[in-house]
């Protein structure tokens, strides 16, 4: 169903998929430190754990797209 990637898509899929991995970890760490101030900006918060789930959706796709079809 799917094409091969070529070997310049794959490498580029990769880089990105790092880039992605490291902002979700950022987000993490950003979400984490709000959360311990005594009284948390709500919006703010709510729209990092937004951003976070749409990386996190992203990193599944890209490792989606990586990974060959196994016919079983």
């Amino acid at each position: 169903m799917s094409n091969p990637l070529s070997q310049e898509e794959e490498a580029a899929l990769v880089a990105e998929l790092g880039q992605l991995r490291q902002e979700h970890r950022d987000l993490d760490a950003a979400i984490a430190a709000l959360e311990q101030l005594g009284s948390p900006d709500r919006l703010q918060l709510q729209r990092l754990k937004k951003r976070k789930l749409n990386l996190k959706d992203r990193i599944s796709y890209i490792e989606d797209m990586l990974t060959p079809d196994i016919i079983a």
